[in-house]
């Protein structure tokens, strides 16, 4: 089957953070989905990603619904809810109940919709983390089941847990990591996707006790202590970013 228009809803995940062109800005899976689509759609085939850094399930709802649907895609992605599970009280079940209204609108418009179960990344954070994370996957294959949806299982993947595949910061991807999710989109569309995406390198040697401390350490430093810094203050990463393609338009046309 080949869609006409794409529009990627989401946070960081969909905004591909850590895959910079050279200029600067983000590339990330949707952008290689997009140009992956866009061979067997030929010239007039729109791609919009209105996903931006930092923001909770809510704020996709509420900033980038309405404008998704106004476009009237023949596709779009939703992966959101991953920044709320990180928050100290969150019901990842009443997560998962306002998810459900948007997909249900968008098939109702006759738009197929991807979902995705995420990877793993709470191995070094508390297990509640990762029960939460549990739930707003067990309700990602749910809504994809009732709506009739395409799931993407990233869970499921066991290379997403190679060091690899994600960024210094441990939560967002590395580029090796997008290639991987955008073969995975691809494979769920039914649509080939270039093998080398989904290479995986070789693992690296155990690091000693003492180097991964310093190594943990340092990450904390850089990493944690400004994101919890950030969230006492009740600031994001993305107050000040704007979505990168608000609009659908040809894949070559970038902002």
């Amino acid at each position: 089957m080949a869609w006409h228009s794409f529009v990627a809803m989401g946070d960081s995940f969909t905004e591909g953070l850590n895959d910079a062109y050279p200029d600067g800005t983000f590339r990330g899976w949707a952008d290689l989905v997009a140009a992956r689509l866009a061979v067997d759609a030929g010239p007039d085939f729109g791609y919009a990603n209105l996903a931006i850094r930092g923001r909770l399930l809510d704020q996709v709802i509420s900033e980038q619904l309405e404008p998704t649907l106004a476009m009237r895609p023949g596709l779009v992605s939703f992966a959101a809810g991953g920044n709320d599970v990180l928050r100290p009280r969150v019901d990842p079940y009443a997560l998962v109940e306002r998810i459900e209204p948007l997909v249900a609108k968008l098939r109702d418009q006759g738009t197929d919709v991807i979902l995705f179960r995420f990877a793993d990344v709470t191995t070094n954070l508390p297990a509640v983390l990762g029960r939460r994370a549990a739930v707003l996957n067990d309700g990602a294959r749910m809504l994809a089941e009732r709506y009739g949806g395409y799931l993407v299982d990233l869970f499921a993947d066991d290379a997403f847990r190679h060091p690899h595949m994600w960024a210094p910061d441990r939560l967002h991807l590395s580029p090796a990591g997008h290639r991987r999710v955008a073969g995975h989109v691809l494979t769920a569309l039914g649509v080939g996707c270039d093998e080398d995406w989904m290479l995986v390198p070789p693992r690296p040697e155990p690091t000693p006790w003492l180097l991964a401390r310093g190594a943990d350490l340092r990450w904390a430093r850089e990493h944690l202590v400004p994101w919890v810094g950030r969230h006492l203050l009740g600031h994001s990463s993305g107050d000040l970013v704007t979505a990168k393609r608000p609009e659908l338009s040809p894949v070559g046309c970038r902002k």
